[in-house]
């Protein structure tokens, strides 16, 4: 499945993975307001097979059909966590 990455402008380390390259609407937009403006990085085929740097395949592959996007945030962090604290701030 080709599916393309962008990056957040506001959270380091904060990526978000498409398969419609530039179609944010499957993205809740609380998550896009607190994710910043998209910044495209790259685009890859991605496999259940293929190693990821931070993520699982396998679970990023799975998202993406079931919900139309992953957002892969920083490894101390959880999605949850980071809508939480935005909002309260």
């Amino acid at each position: 499945m080709l599916c393309h990455i962008y990056r957040s402008n506001r959270k380091i380390d904060t990526y978000l993975y498409l398969v419609d390259k530039d179609d944010f609407s499957a993205v809740p937009g609380a998550l896009l307001k607190v994710f910043g403006e998209p910044e495209f990085s790259f685009s890859f085929d991605l496999t259940a097979e293929r190693e990821l740097a931070k993520e699982d395949a396998v679970e990023v592959l799975d998202n993406l059909a079931r919900q139309g996007y992953h957002l892969q945030v920083q490894d101390d962090e959880t999605v949850e966590e980071m809508l939480t604290r935005r909002t309260l701030n």
